[in-house]
């Protein structure tokens, strides 16, 4: 299903989610804490600039539509993200419309996944 995000967004914003914060950050996560608000905002710059649609075909997996001059860009934050949070299963599938990215984790790292679809509806 895809989520009506115009709704959504300002609900989120009500909730006052510190954009900044790096607290949606997984304990197994091995990057350095001083370089993980750097990761977020990453994320964050990504959702913001290239998010076209979020969907969520089940709780272990996270799909989002994007530019696809983003495709690049998305790829190489996977790898990266993938080398410190090894529990996560990034792949990319390219046509006209865009990029689809999408995202697995294992059914105990579901809180991250529903951190990281917030954050990618509030873009």
């Amino acid at each position: 299903m895809v989520m009506a995000v115009t709704g959504l967004r300002g609900y989120l914003r009500r909730m006052a989610i510190d954009n900044a914060s790096a607290a949606w950050v997984p304990d197994a996560c091995t990057l350095p804490t001083v370089e993980q608000p750097t990761r977020v905002a990453e994320f964050e710059r990504l959702f913001g600039s290239s998010v076209r649609a979020v969907t969520r075909p089940n709780p272990a997996r996270l799909e989002l539509t994007l530019l696809a001059a983003a495709e690049s860009a998305a790829r190489e934050l996977a790898a990266r993200e993938s080398q410190c949070c090894a529990f996560f299963a990034f792949d990319f599938d390219s046509d006209t419309a865009g990029t689809l990215m999408r995202i697995g984790v294992p059914t105990g790292q579901v809180e991250v996944l529903d951190a990281l679809e917030t954050r990618a509806a509030l873009r």
